[in-house]
């Protein structure tokens, strides 16, 4: 499933077909294309980023489509939000918690590869305050090495 940190496309891809399938949704065209969009992605795109990019495919979809495709997907653990000031980005290809690294100066979001402290630090908030962890996102503000060095003056995604 993963290969060198990431995660294999084409696995994601099917493994989000099967989800959708096991819930009785429709595979239409759409969605997925969407899906397929999620699975290759090595970006965290958010919403309006995807439905840009699928209409140029197909001029008919809808915003609605896809946010009901990612709603869906992310009930499925299939898709990673990442709440964000800005706004929700999504990760299709690292549906799993892992810190994320976001740039306050191009908005850039890097995937850090380390999920072992956040692991840890589920345990220790269960141990510590007996609540148990659901969900947890890592999200980490700051200046990437592009920006440092004065490499990048527009904005990622």
């Amino acid at each position: 499933m993963i290969i060198n940190n990431k995660t294999d496309p084409e696995l994601r891809y099917q493994m989000m077909i099967d989800k959708l399938k096991s819930r009785d949704c429709r595979l239409t065209s759409h969605r997925l294309a969407l899906l397929r969009l999620l699975a290759v992605s090595n970006g965290h795109p958010n919403a309006a980023q995807l439905y840009e990019e699928l209409q140029k495919q197909f001029p008919t979809i809808s915003l609605a489509t896809v946010y009901k495709t990612l709603a869906l997907l992310k009930e499925e653990g299939e898709v990673l939000e990442i709440e964000l000031h800005s706004g929700s980005r999504f990760d299709g290809n690292k549906p799993f918690p892992h810190p994320h690294l976001i740039c306050n100066h191009c908005q850039k979001v890097i995937d850090g590869d380390d999920i072992s402290f956040i692991n840890n630090a589920n345990q220790e908030i269960q141990k510590r305050y007996n609540f148990q962890v659901d969900q947890s996102q890592m999200v980490f503000y700051g200046i990437c090495r592009e920006c440092q060095s004065g490499q990048v003056d527009h904005v990622h995604m």
